[in-house]
């Protein structure tokens, strides 16, 4: 096997990072310090994106970190996705997606204008109208929690890490303290988990997000 990851510590790396320390793969890991585009130069040269994750798995290169759990899933460990015949399919397919699309953009407009930009500029009202946004798409989530362990299937599974990861941001972007009773242990459910506790300790010492 010829996995490769690079990775920031708390980026959206962290998802297939995790991932792949809940399958037990075999893989190289090389941690970047945030952001790589400025402050490794030379990364440019494996992902002309300068963004984290990337994976290349022999010749194939990705930059998609919720695209990358489900490849990861689909051909090394079928356990932790669905199948297309799988009758929750359609619902395994829509948390991937919307774990990003949806959960994840809002908050990376908090920290970009509530914690990263030089103190000029930023822009306290948008971090606020996007924290009630995403406040408000979390929804779906908290009242499909309220009678399930996890997503679908009844089991643990690469949607569970898509959308834990937008959740674990949460305590980043400082959106967590108004998560639902519900929410929030969902959340202590997947942090509790083995593989998220080795791919956090994996990343222990490199310096990451500021807390929010």
């Amino acid at each position: 096997m010829t996995l490769k990851l690079w990775h920031c510590k708390d980026a959206r790396s962290f998802r297939p990072l995790w991932a792949l320390e809940e399958m037990g793969l075999d893989y190289e890991l090389e941690i970047l310090p945030f952001p790589p585009r400025a402050l490794r130069k030379d990364y440019f040269a494996v992902n002309v994106l300068g963004t984290v994750p990337f994976l290349r798995d022999g010749e194939t290169g990705m930059s998609e970190s919720v695209a990358i759990c489900q490849y990861l899933a689909d051909r090394y460990a079928p356990d932790f996705g669905l199948g297309v015949d799988h009758p929750e399919y359609g619902a395994y397919l829509n948390w991937l997606h919307q774990s990003d699309a949806t959960l994840t953009f809002p908050q990376a407009l908090m920290l970009r204008y509530g914690v990263f930009e030089p103190e000029e500029r930023r822009q306290p009202q948008v971090v606020e109208d996007y924290r009630r946004w995403y406040l408000a798409r979390l929804r779906m989530l908290d009242a499909h929690v309220l009678e399930r362990e996890w997503l679908v299937a009844d089991r643990f599974t690469v949607a569970d890490i898509a959308i834990g990861y937008a959740l674990h941001l949460g305590e980043f972007s400082g959106a967590a303290a108004d998560y639902t009773p519900q929410t929030r242990a969902y959340l202590e459910r997947l942090k509790a988990r083995d593989g998220y506790r080795r791919a956090r300790e994996l990343q222990r010492a490199a310096p990451g997000l500021p807390a929010g």
